[in-house]
């Protein structure tokens, strides 16, 4: 396992606070073993359906929400439209404000995972993937600067393209954004969608990763796209990625 990184590097706030989302008890255990097992990490919240994590995610502050997805009473789709409804609703720069989530799914090619998805979930990771992936999962979240497993990601958005690109004013908001963009900020778009990473696309385009950099932030600010991931499912819908 590579070694982690220190919780000096998540901007001097101390370890990136997880809260756990599943109604196996079993499951949740074996995350926290885990998780806390790492120094920049730490498990702040537990639930047991979508509920319980928005009325504990009242009461604690975290980072990044592990998820699952078919829960009991409150599902988390339902539950991630409550938490980042509510996390947005804050004001610019308050603690909890940015939120993330990742979807737990036992599923490779799950509809539900699209579906939280587009909730405003930050990307999906299957219940058995390697304990690195799920670690390194919640770290590339919470920084917001890559896309959780592209491959895994694109196979779901490949398998459901069709229901993206059905006709809704949502679908023609973001068409309208699209032509916003620059032609080189079209060209960074269409590499994102791709699932490629800051230092592919500067490699790709011959420009330096401060260069991509601002240019991905001046793309989601025009879509108004929470992170990457958000970003490629509008460029599904839109066409600019096809399977």
């Amino acid at each position: 396992m590579a070694t982690p990184p220190s919780p000096d590097d998540n901007l001097g706030t101390g370890p990136i606070k997880v809260a756990l989302v599943d109604d196996q008890q079993l499951v949740r255990g074996g995350f926290k073993m885990l998780i806390n097992s790492q120094p920049d990490l730490e498990v702040v919240a537990e639930a047991g359906n979508g509920h319980e994590a928005v009325r504990e995610l009242a009461k604690v502050r975290a980072d990044v929400v592990l998820m699952d997805v078919r829960m009991p009473g409150m599902d988390g789709i339902e539950a991630t439209t409550a938490l980042l409804e509510r996390a947005a609703a804050k004001p610019e720069g308050s603690a909890g404000r940015d939120l993330k989530v990742v979807v737990l799914t036992t599923f490779d090619l799950d509809e539900y995972a699209l579906s939280a998805i587009q909730a405003g979930a930050s990307g999906f990771l299957l219940k058995d993937a390697p304990p690195e992936e799920l670690l390194a999962a919640i770290r590339t979240v919470y920084r917001g600067d890559a896309v959780i497993a592209p491959s895994t990601t694109g196979r779901l958005l490949d398998h459901v393209a069709p229901l993206l690109r059905t006709p809704s004013a949502q679908v023609s908001r973001h068409a309208a954004a699209v032509e916003t963009l620059t032609a080189r900020e079209r060209e960074v778009f269409t590499l994102i969608a791709q699932g490629l990473s800051n230092p592919e696309i500067a490699a790709t385009l011959f420009l330096s990763e401060a260069t991509v950099k601002t240019h991905v932030g001046h793309i989601l600010a025009k879509l108004k796209a929470r992170d990457r991931v958000q970003a490629v499912v509008i460029a599904y819908e839109t066409g600019i990625a096809a399977p």
